[in-house]
């Protein structure tokens, strides 16, 4: 069965900072961390193919990305950066398409859940951006915590021509055990039938250190309810989930997630919902 990473990073601090990297707290992997790092990680998980998200708000990042996909065997798509509050983002995502790996571009992401404004994804440029992405044919990763949630409903009600992927589950309480308003409002996304989810980013909104199995299965539980596996792709986070747990750690837990799963629904969950949403020729 073909397995697909929907979601990792990678970083060389000897090129550019990375503003996120805040604190103590991210001191294990404040470090440049690069390909030849997962992949073994990769091959003891049977992962075949791997795709590359932005971490930083610059339009350098992407095309270092689209050469790497043209170089690196196992990365099979990138999910790329553009500032969606500029007047039009078609200036910037044409000089990425002229980009001899330009084939490899399958989404978009900018970081809303790092603006202060909760509601920021209905902000009239940014919506009109987004709108802009589905000309190009190209699915927008909404990054939210659960304030900024609501709104990606709504923008999402306003985007039908649209794909989304929403990552990381949408960032819920885990460590605070709040299972509200996020699964209403998860419910609620998922009633859109052009969003689907990555299952990713877990460990990191548990509590790091004391995380068990059961800390994550009501909203694992809620996420299966509201998309199915039709509609659901693994993701590892990697490298930020090394804050909390293991890349090994990461697929224990969607392997035991997923058993009782029939083969096309497996099928769906790490490889199926991916290739047809980020439209990958693998």
């Amino acid at each position: 069965m073909l397995r697909i990473d929907s979601h990792h990073h990678i970083w060389d601090l000897s090129v550019r900072a990375q503003d996120w990297m805040q604190g103590d707290e991210v001191a294990p992997i404040s470090r440049t961390i690069l390909m030849d790092e997962l992949e073994p990680e990769l091959e003891r998980a049977n992962i075949d193919y791997t795709v590359i998200v932005q971490t930083v708000a610059n339009p350098d990042e992407t095309p270092e990305f689209l050469d790497l996909s043209l170089s690196h065997p196992k990365i099979c798509a990138v999910v790329g950066w553009l500032n969606l509050e500029s007047k039009d983002i078609r200036p910037q995502l044409e000089k990425y398409l002229q980009h001899k790996g330009a084939k490899n571009l399958v989404s978009i992401r900018d970081l809303a859940q790092d603006k202060s404004d909760p509601n920021w994804l209905l902000r009239d440029d940014v919506l009109a951006n987004i709108h802009r992405l589905a000309e190009y044919g190209l699915v927008f990763d909404i990054l939210t915590r659960p304030p900024q949630l609501a709104a990606a409903v709504e923008m999402v009600k306003k985007s039908p021509n649209n794909s989304f992927v929403l990552d990381h589950i949408s960032k819920p309480y885990m460590a605070k055990g709040e299972m509200q308003p996020w699964a209403d409002q998860i419910s609620e996304i998922a009633a859109c039938e052009n969003v689907c989810v990555k299952v990713s980013g877990l460990f990191t909104e548990a509590n790091w250190k004391s995380w068990t199995t059961q800390t994550f299965k009501p909203y694992l539980d809620h996420i299966l309810k509201s998309f199915t596996p039709a509609r659901m792709m693994f993701g590892s986070d990697w490298p930020v989930c090394l804050l909390a747990a293991t890349y090994k750690d990461t697929i224990k837990l969607m392997e035991d997630f997923t058993k009782d799963f029939s083969k096309s629904e497996q099928e769906s969950f790490w490889a199926e919902t991916a290739k047809r949403v980020y439209k990958l020729k693998i």
